[in-house]
Protein backbone atom coordinates (compact mmCIF):
# COMPACT_ATOMS: atom_id res chain seq x y z
CA UNK A 1 0.00 0.00 0.00
CA UNK A 2 3.00 2.51 1.03
CA UNK A 3 4.61 1.23 -2.14
CA UNK A 4 1.25 2.91 -4.56
CA UNK A 5 0.66 5.88 -2.36
CA UNK A 6 4.40 7.13 -2.65
CA UNK A 7 3.75 6.52 -6.61
CA UNK A 8 0.48 8.81 -6.35
CA UNK A 9 1.97 10.99 -4.04
CA UNK A 10 4.84 11.67 -6.29
CA UNK A 11 3.27 12.09 -9.80
CA UNK A 12 2.08 15.10 -8.24
CA UNK A 13 4.53 16.35 -6.00
CA UNK A 14 6.84 16.63 -8.95
CA UNK A 15 4.22 18.73 -11.29
CA UNK A 16 5.85 22.06 -9.87
CA UNK A 17 9.32 20.82 -11.09
CA UNK A 18 8.02 19.34 -14.40
CA UNK A 19 6.79 22.48 -15.60
CA UNK A 20 10.09 24.13 -14.93
CA UNK A 21 11.36 21.96 -17.47
CA UNK A 22 8.73 22.24 -20.04
CA UNK A 23 9.32 25.33 -19.84
CA UNK A 24 13.53 25.34 -20.51
CA UNK A 25 13.71 22.53 -22.70
CA UNK A 26 9.83 22.28 -24.09
CA UNK A 27 7.32 19.51 -24.11
CA UNK A 28 8.78 16.97 -26.92
CA UNK A 29 11.93 16.76 -24.58
CA UNK A 30 10.41 15.90 -21.17
CA UNK A 31 7.96 13.90 -22.37
CA UNK A 32 10.65 11.42 -24.40
CA UNK A 33 12.58 11.79 -21.53
CA UNK A 34 9.80 10.67 -18.83
CA UNK A 35 8.35 8.14 -20.47
CA UNK A 36 12.07 6.33 -21.42
CA UNK A 37 12.86 7.03 -16.99
CA UNK A 38 9.38 5.63 -16.33
CA UNK A 39 9.76 2.79 -18.74
CA UNK A 40 13.32 1.96 -16.67
CA UNK A 41 11.59 1.97 -13.21
CA UNK A 42 8.73 -0.54 -14.38
CA UNK A 43 11.06 -2.59 -16.14
CA UNK A 44 13.53 -2.38 -12.98
CA UNK A 45 10.52 -3.21 -10.68
CA UNK A 46 9.88 -6.37 -12.95
CA UNK A 47 13.02 -7.81 -11.51
CA UNK A 48 13.04 -7.90 -7.58
CA UNK A 49 12.94 -9.95 -5.46
CA UNK A 50 11.93 -8.03 -2.32
CA UNK A 51 9.63 -4.77 -1.57
CA UNK A 52 11.79 -2.41 -0.31
CA UNK A 53 14.00 -1.75 -3.92
CA UNK A 54 9.98 -1.16 -4.85
CA UNK A 55 10.24 2.02 -3.21
CA UNK A 56 12.75 3.55 -5.16
CA UNK A 57 11.96 1.66 -8.66
CA UNK A 58 8.01 2.31 -8.76
CA UNK A 59 7.22 4.62 -6.20
CA UNK A 60 9.87 7.72 -7.07
CA UNK A 61 11.63 6.04 -10.35
CA UNK A 62 7.95 5.29 -12.08
CA UNK A 63 6.16 7.76 -10.92
CA UNK A 64 8.40 10.70 -11.87
CA UNK A 65 8.53 9.71 -15.15
CA UNK A 66 5.06 9.29 -15.43
CA UNK A 67 4.93 12.93 -13.95
CA UNK A 68 7.79 13.78 -16.31
CA UNK A 69 5.41 12.57 -19.65
CA UNK A 70 1.74 13.34 -18.56
CA UNK A 71 2.13 16.88 -17.87
CA UNK A 72 3.76 18.02 -21.32
CA UNK A 73 0.40 15.82 -22.84
CA UNK A 74 -1.97 18.94 -21.25
CA UNK A 75 0.06 21.21 -22.12
CA UNK A 76 1.34 20.82 -26.03
CA UNK A 77 -2.33 21.01 -26.82
CA UNK A 78 -2.87 24.70 -26.79
CA UNK A 79 -0.20 25.17 -28.87
CA UNK A 80 -2.59 23.51 -31.66
CA UNK A 81 -5.98 24.35 -30.70
CA UNK A 82 -7.78 27.14 -29.40
CA UNK A 83 -11.33 27.24 -30.46
CA UNK A 84 -12.42 23.41 -29.65
CA UNK A 85 -9.56 23.26 -26.71
CA UNK A 86 -12.21 21.88 -24.71
CA UNK A 87 -13.19 19.16 -26.65
CA UNK A 88 -9.80 18.40 -27.54
CA UNK A 89 -8.93 18.01 -23.57
CA UNK A 90 -12.17 15.55 -23.52
CA UNK A 91 -10.72 13.39 -25.57
CA UNK A 92 -7.24 13.27 -24.76
CA UNK A 93 -8.30 12.98 -21.18
CA UNK A 94 -11.34 10.25 -21.72
CA UNK A 95 -8.45 7.62 -22.64
CA UNK A 96 -7.70 7.57 -18.79
CA UNK A 97 -10.97 6.83 -17.96
CA UNK A 98 -11.20 4.06 -21.06
CA UNK A 99 -8.43 2.28 -19.35
CA UNK A 100 -9.68 2.81 -16.49
CA UNK A 101 -12.58 0.69 -17.27
CA UNK A 102 -10.42 -2.03 -19.12
CA UNK A 103 -7.33 -2.17 -17.27
CA UNK A 104 -8.16 -4.22 -14.34
CA UNK A 105 -9.45 -7.31 -15.89
CA UNK A 106 -6.51 -7.17 -18.26
CA UNK A 107 -4.69 -7.09 -14.99
CA UNK A 108 -6.22 -9.86 -13.29
CA UNK A 109 -5.89 -12.00 -16.11
CA UNK A 110 -2.43 -11.23 -16.88
CA UNK A 111 -1.95 -12.00 -13.20
CA UNK A 112 -3.44 -14.58 -12.86
CA UNK A 113 -1.36 -16.24 -16.43
CA UNK A 114 1.81 -14.85 -15.98
CA UNK A 115 2.22 -13.52 -12.51
CA UNK A 116 3.14 -10.16 -11.25
CA UNK A 117 6.44 -9.35 -12.36
CA UNK A 118 6.32 -10.71 -16.02
CA UNK A 119 2.82 -8.47 -15.84
CA UNK A 120 5.40 -5.57 -15.37
CA UNK A 121 7.39 -6.59 -18.10
CA UNK A 122 4.02 -6.28 -20.42
CA UNK A 123 2.95 -2.99 -19.14
CA UNK A 124 6.42 -1.89 -20.33
CA UNK A 125 4.92 -1.90 -23.76
CA UNK A 126 2.29 0.89 -22.77
CA UNK A 127 5.47 2.50 -21.48
CA UNK A 128 7.41 2.48 -25.01
CA UNK A 129 4.22 3.69 -26.93
CA UNK A 130 4.24 6.42 -24.63
CA UNK A 131 8.11 6.86 -25.59
CA UNK A 132 6.83 7.23 -28.91
CA UNK A 133 4.48 8.66 -28.52
CA UNK A 134 6.37 12.06 -27.26
CA UNK A 135 8.34 12.74 -30.10
CA UNK A 136 5.22 14.07 -32.03
CA UNK A 137 5.41 16.79 -29.72
CA UNK A 138 6.08 19.83 -31.95
CA UNK A 139 5.70 23.05 -29.48
CA UNK A 140 4.36 26.55 -31.29
CA UNK A 141 4.87 28.42 -28.74
CA UNK A 142 8.59 29.10 -28.17
CA UNK A 143 10.32 28.16 -24.20
CA UNK A 144 12.22 29.81 -22.21
CA UNK A 145 15.64 28.57 -23.91
CA UNK A 146 14.20 29.76 -27.57
CA UNK A 147 13.67 33.10 -26.01
CA UNK A 148 16.79 32.91 -23.97
CA UNK A 149 19.83 32.03 -26.64
CA UNK A 150 17.69 31.77 -29.92
CA UNK A 151 16.91 28.32 -31.61
CA UNK A 152 20.82 27.45 -32.96
CA UNK A 153 22.52 28.99 -30.62
CA UNK A 154 24.35 28.07 -27.39
CA UNK A 155 21.46 27.30 -23.98
CA UNK A 156 22.19 29.51 -21.48
CA UNK A 157 20.70 28.71 -17.98
CA UNK A 158 18.11 31.90 -17.39
CA UNK A 159 17.87 33.96 -14.31
CA UNK A 160 15.95 32.23 -11.35
CA UNK A 161 13.09 34.27 -11.46
CA UNK A 162 12.40 33.23 -15.08
CA UNK A 163 13.25 29.25 -14.15
CA UNK A 164 10.45 29.23 -11.05
CA UNK A 165 7.72 31.43 -13.17
CA UNK A 166 6.09 32.68 -9.76
CA UNK A 167 4.46 35.39 -11.53
CA UNK A 168 1.47 33.36 -12.15
CA UNK A 169 0.56 33.98 -8.43
CA UNK A 170 0.47 37.79 -9.51
CA UNK A 171 -3.15 36.66 -10.91
CA UNK A 172 -5.62 37.31 -8.88
CA UNK A 173 -8.03 34.79 -10.87
CA UNK A 174 -5.32 32.36 -10.36
CA UNK A 175 -4.71 32.57 -6.94
CA UNK A 176 -8.24 31.77 -6.22
CA UNK A 177 -8.45 28.60 -8.57
CA UNK A 178 -5.03 27.92 -6.95
CA UNK A 179 -6.87 28.01 -3.45
CA UNK A 180 -10.46 26.12 -4.44
CA UNK A 181 -9.24 23.47 -5.90
CA UNK A 182 -7.15 22.42 -3.36
CA UNK A 183 -9.76 23.38 -0.80
CA UNK A 184 -12.27 20.91 -2.74
CA UNK A 185 -10.20 17.79 -3.12
CA UNK A 186 -9.73 17.22 0.72
CA UNK A 187 -13.14 15.31 0.57
CA UNK A 188 -13.23 14.76 -3.24
CA UNK A 189 -10.98 11.36 -3.42
CA UNK A 190 -12.57 10.26 -0.29
CA UNK A 191 -15.34 7.82 -2.01
CA UNK A 192 -12.97 6.43 -4.61
CA UNK A 193 -10.63 5.26 -1.93
CA UNK A 194 -13.07 4.02 0.48
CA UNK A 195 -16.29 3.16 -1.10
CA UNK A 196 -15.81 -0.64 -1.67
CA UNK A 197 -15.01 -1.04 1.85
CA UNK A 198 -17.84 0.63 2.68
CA UNK A 199 -20.13 -1.85 0.32
CA UNK A 200 -18.57 -4.72 2.05
CA UNK A 201 -20.04 -3.39 5.36
CA UNK A 202 -23.36 -2.20 4.31
CA UNK A 203 -24.48 -4.90 1.72
CA UNK A 204 -23.71 -8.38 3.89
CA UNK A 205 -25.17 -9.62 1.00
CA UNK A 206 -22.35 -10.17 -1.94
CA UNK A 207 -22.94 -7.56 -5.03
CA UNK A 208 -20.81 -6.90 -7.78
CA UNK A 209 -19.13 -3.92 -5.66
CA UNK A 210 -16.72 -3.65 -9.51
CA UNK A 211 -19.59 -2.94 -11.00
CA UNK A 212 -19.22 0.78 -8.98
CA UNK A 213 -15.66 1.32 -10.57
CA UNK A 214 -17.35 0.13 -13.95
CA UNK A 215 -20.02 2.99 -13.52
CA UNK A 216 -17.34 5.36 -12.68
CA UNK A 217 -14.90 5.36 -15.03
CA UNK A 218 -17.47 4.87 -18.14
CA UNK A 219 -19.50 8.39 -17.04
CA UNK A 220 -16.26 9.74 -16.26
CA UNK A 221 -14.99 9.22 -19.98
CA UNK A 222 -18.73 10.58 -21.11
CA UNK A 223 -18.60 13.53 -18.79
CA UNK A 224 -15.13 14.51 -20.33
CA UNK A 225 -16.17 14.35 -24.13
CA UNK A 226 -19.70 15.73 -23.03
CA UNK A 227 -18.19 18.89 -20.54
CA UNK A 228 -15.33 19.33 -23.02
CA UNK A 229 -17.34 19.97 -26.00
CA UNK A 230 -19.74 22.18 -24.23
CA UNK A 231 -16.48 24.07 -22.40
CA UNK A 232 -15.73 25.43 -25.82
CA UNK A 233 -18.96 27.57 -25.98
CA UNK A 234 -18.53 28.95 -22.90
CA UNK A 235 -16.29 32.03 -23.16
CA UNK A 236 -13.08 32.65 -21.30
CA UNK A 237 -13.23 32.17 -17.32
CA UNK A 238 -16.84 31.74 -17.18
CA UNK A 239 -15.65 28.30 -17.70
CA UNK A 240 -15.07 27.69 -13.94
CA UNK A 241 -19.08 27.42 -13.76
CA UNK A 242 -18.23 24.14 -15.07
CA UNK A 243 -16.36 23.00 -12.30
CA UNK A 244 -18.38 24.92 -9.50
CA UNK A 245 -21.28 22.59 -10.84
CA UNK A 246 -18.71 19.46 -10.60
CA UNK A 247 -17.65 20.15 -7.12
CA UNK A 248 -21.04 20.77 -6.11
CA UNK A 249 -22.51 17.20 -7.24
CA UNK A 250 -20.05 15.64 -6.25
CA UNK A 251 -20.07 17.33 -2.97
CA UNK A 252 -23.85 16.04 -3.14
CA UNK A 253 -23.21 12.77 -4.36
CA UNK A 254 -20.96 12.29 -1.25
CA UNK A 255 -23.15 12.85 1.34
CA UNK A 256 -25.87 10.66 -0.68
CA UNK A 257 -23.68 7.38 -0.39
CA UNK A 258 -24.37 6.89 3.29
CA UNK A 259 -28.15 7.47 2.61
CA UNK A 260 -28.78 5.10 0.07
CA UNK A 261 -29.90 1.24 1.92
CA UNK A 262 -30.20 -0.50 -2.13
CA UNK A 263 -27.26 -1.45 -4.01
CA UNK A 264 -29.60 0.00 -7.37
CA UNK A 265 -28.80 3.55 -5.53
CA UNK A 266 -25.71 3.49 -5.22
CA UNK A 267 -25.19 2.46 -8.62
CA UNK A 268 -26.90 5.73 -9.87
CA UNK A 269 -25.09 8.13 -7.65
CA UNK A 270 -21.88 6.85 -8.77
CA UNK A 271 -23.09 7.49 -12.45
CA UNK A 272 -23.89 11.12 -11.53
CA UNK A 273 -20.46 11.03 -9.61
CA UNK A 274 -18.28 9.92 -12.62
CA UNK A 275 -19.96 12.12 -14.99
CA UNK A 276 -18.85 15.39 -13.34
CA UNK A 277 -15.95 14.47 -12.60
CA UNK A 278 -15.10 14.11 -16.06
CA UNK A 279 -16.76 17.27 -16.34
CA UNK A 280 -13.70 18.60 -13.62
CA UNK A 281 -10.58 16.80 -15.13
CA UNK A 282 -11.27 17.53 -18.63
CA UNK A 283 -11.34 21.68 -18.27
CA UNK A 284 -8.61 22.17 -15.80
CA UNK A 285 -6.28 22.97 -18.78
CA UNK A 286 -8.51 25.19 -21.08
CA UNK A 287 -9.23 27.33 -17.94
CA UNK A 288 -5.21 27.39 -17.13
CA UNK A 289 -5.22 28.70 -20.58
CA UNK A 290 -7.81 31.81 -19.73
CA UNK A 291 -6.45 32.82 -16.66
CA UNK A 292 -2.69 33.22 -16.96
CA UNK A 293 -2.25 32.62 -21.21
CA UNK A 294 -0.75 30.18 -23.67
CA UNK A 295 2.73 31.51 -22.16
CA UNK A 296 3.07 30.38 -18.47
CA UNK A 297 0.21 27.06 -18.72
CA UNK A 298 2.61 25.02 -18.16
CA UNK A 299 3.93 26.33 -14.74
CA UNK A 300 0.53 27.30 -13.71
CA UNK A 301 -0.60 23.68 -14.24
CA UNK A 302 2.32 22.42 -12.54
CA UNK A 303 2.46 24.91 -9.51
CA UNK A 304 -1.90 23.54 -9.02
CA UNK A 305 -0.76 19.86 -9.26
CA UNK A 306 1.44 19.94 -6.70
CA UNK A 307 -1.24 22.16 -4.48
CA UNK A 308 -3.13 19.40 -5.33
CA UNK A 309 -0.92 16.53 -3.97
CA UNK A 310 -1.66 17.85 -0.39
CA UNK A 311 -5.24 17.59 0.09
CA UNK A 312 -5.13 14.37 -2.48
CA UNK A 313 -2.94 12.68 0.22
CA UNK A 314 -4.04 14.18 3.47
CA UNK A 315 -8.30 13.28 2.49
CA UNK A 316 -8.66 9.63 2.54
CA UNK A 317 -6.40 8.77 5.64
CA UNK A 318 -8.34 11.27 7.59
CA UNK A 319 -11.90 9.25 6.48
CA UNK A 320 -9.82 6.13 7.61
CA UNK A 321 -9.34 7.71 10.78
CA UNK A 322 -12.76 8.56 11.28
CA UNK A 323 -14.51 4.97 10.27
CA UNK A 324 -11.62 3.65 12.84
CA UNK A 325 -12.82 5.91 15.66
CA UNK A 326 -16.70 5.93 15.24
CA UNK A 327 -16.99 2.05 13.50
CA UNK A 328 -18.93 3.27 10.28
CA UNK A 329 -17.87 5.23 7.00
CA UNK A 330 -21.22 7.14 7.46
CA UNK A 331 -19.72 10.88 8.98
CA UNK A 332 -16.41 10.15 6.79
CA UNK A 333 -18.75 10.37 2.97
CA UNK A 334 -21.21 13.09 5.15
CA UNK A 335 -18.09 15.20 5.56
CA UNK A 336 -16.76 14.87 2.38
CA UNK A 337 -18.68 16.72 0.93
CA UNK A 338 -18.06 19.74 2.94
CA UNK A 339 -14.92 20.62 0.92
CA UNK A 340 -16.06 20.42 -2.87
CA UNK A 341 -18.85 22.76 -1.37
CA UNK A 342 -16.75 25.28 -0.01
CA UNK A 343 -14.27 24.81 -3.09
CA UNK A 344 -16.78 25.26 -5.43
CA UNK A 345 -18.08 28.70 -3.58
CA UNK A 346 -14.52 30.01 -3.79
CA UNK A 347 -14.57 29.35 -7.31
CA UNK A 348 -17.81 31.24 -8.15
CA UNK A 349 -15.90 34.90 -7.87
CA UNK A 350 -13.23 34.10 -10.70
CA UNK A 351 -14.91 35.16 -13.62
CA UNK A 352 -15.95 38.46 -11.88
CA UNK A 353 -12.44 38.88 -10.80
CA UNK A 354 -10.94 37.83 -14.29
CA UNK A 355 -13.31 40.32 -16.17
CA UNK A 356 -11.90 42.83 -13.65
CA UNK A 357 -8.57 42.46 -14.71
CA UNK A 358 -9.41 42.45 -18.36
CA UNK A 359 -10.86 45.86 -18.37
CA UNK A 360 -7.84 47.09 -15.88
CA UNK A 361 -5.56 45.99 -18.84
CA UNK A 362 -7.47 47.39 -21.59
CA UNK A 363 -7.48 50.57 -20.21
CA UNK A 364 -3.88 51.27 -20.18
CA UNK A 365 -2.88 50.37 -23.91
CA UNK A 366 -6.45 52.12 -24.40
CA UNK A 367 -5.09 55.16 -22.90
CA UNK A 368 -1.61 55.08 -24.25
CA UNK A 369 -3.50 54.68 -28.11
CA UNK A 370 -5.31 58.04 -27.44
CA UNK A 371 -2.40 59.80 -26.89
CA UNK A 372 -0.47 58.79 -30.21
CA UNK A 373 -3.70 59.69 -31.86
CA UNK A 374 -3.82 63.00 -30.55
CA UNK A 375 -0.56 63.76 -30.85
CA UNK A 376 -0.77 61.90 -34.54
CA UNK A 377 -3.50 64.18 -35.31
CA UNK A 378 -2.27 67.59 -33.56
CA UNK A 379 0.74 66.69 -35.95
CA UNK A 380 -1.36 66.18 -39.06
CA UNK A 381 -3.00 69.54 -38.24
CA UNK A 382 0.01 71.56 -38.00
CA UNK A 383 1.29 69.94 -41.24
CA UNK A 384 -1.89 71.27 -42.52
CA UNK A 385 -1.33 74.58 -41.35
CA UNK A 386 2.21 75.02 -43.17
CA UNK A 387 1.45 73.72 -46.56
CA UNK A 388 -1.31 75.64 -46.98
CA UNK A 389 0.59 78.96 -46.72
CA UNK A 390 2.98 77.34 -49.01
CA UNK A 391 -0.08 76.45 -51.59
CA UNK A 392 -1.39 80.19 -51.44
CA UNK A 393 2.17 81.55 -52.32
CA UNK A 394 2.57 79.00 -55.11
CA UNK A 395 -0.76 80.16 -56.39
CA UNK A 396 -0.02 83.71 -56.22
CA UNK A 397 3.40 83.63 -58.15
Amino acid sequence: AWVSSLSMGMVFFCSPIVSIFTDLFGCRKVAVVGAAVGLLGLLSSSFVSTIEPLYFTYGILFACGCSFAYQPSLVILGHYFKKRLGLVNGIVTAGSSLFTVSLPFLLRVLIDSVDLFNTLRVLCIFMFVLFLAGFTYKPLVPNTKDKEGGKKGKFKLPPGKKICNFSVFKVLSYRIWALGIPAALFGYFVPYVHLMNHVKERFVDSVPEEVLLLCLGITSGVGRLIFGRVADYIPGAKKVYLQVASFFFIGLMSMMIPLCKVFGALVAVCLFMGLFDGCFICIMAPIAFELVGAQDVSQAIGFLLGLMSVPMTVGPPIAGLLRDKLGTYDEAFYLAGVPPLIGGAILCFIPWVHERQKLKERAKPVDGETTEKMLENESTLVSDMTEKPAKELDSGF
